[in-house]
């Protein structure tokens, strides 16, 4: 397992994106469509980034939702197995 923690991808749409154009998130809000505390709860990595706001991202700056929703995705995968279950079993494969 990474030991690094992946960058969640509000964090990357703040740095990258608007912190670079010079907006607030009122004006990033409404260039994509959602209200200013979800996307400030998006930024701030209180909640995960939805598909349907990975597709509005990606259409507002030319990217790719897979593009996003992969770093959403490395985030979720990296918080699960900090968190394993321990009463999983493997299964065994008769031949």
């Amino acid at each position: 397992m990474k030991t690094r923690k992946p960058t969640h991808p509000g964090e990357v749409l703040y740095e990258d994106i608007i912190k670079p154009l010079g907006i607030t998130i009122t004006e990033a809000s409404h260039c994509l469509g959602v209200s200013r505390k979800t996307l400030s709860e998006i930024i701030n990595g209180r909640c995960s980034l939805t598909p349907e706001t990975a597709i509005r991202v990606a259409l507002a700056t030319n990217t790719t939702p897979e593009s996003w929703l992969a770093m959403q995705t490395k985030l979720d995968i990296w918080n699960a197995l900090r968190e394993k279950p321990r009463n999983v079993v493997k299964l065994a494969m008769s031949a």
